[in-house]
């Protein structure tokens, strides 16, 4: 797996997945269960979704 998702990207996704857990322990709801995969992608650098757009958030390395 190559790496396709950037810096920026990995923060935001690390946030928006440990918000989504949060609400979804405070709401007691499984549904915070769906912020464990933006957290996983943001920690594995590899987003699967990016690859049929051809997305690449990753610095280019000169």
């Amino acid at each position: 797996m190559k790496c396709n998702v950037g810096k920026a990207d990995k923060n935001i996704r690390i946030i928006i997945g440990l918000v989504i857990i949060a609400l979804g322990l405070v709401f007691k709801s499984p549904w915070g269960m769906i912020g464990l995969i933006p957290f996983a992608t943001a920690l594995l650098g590899w987003c699967p979704l990016y690859l049929p757009f051809g997305i690449n958030t990753c610095e280019s390395k000169k």
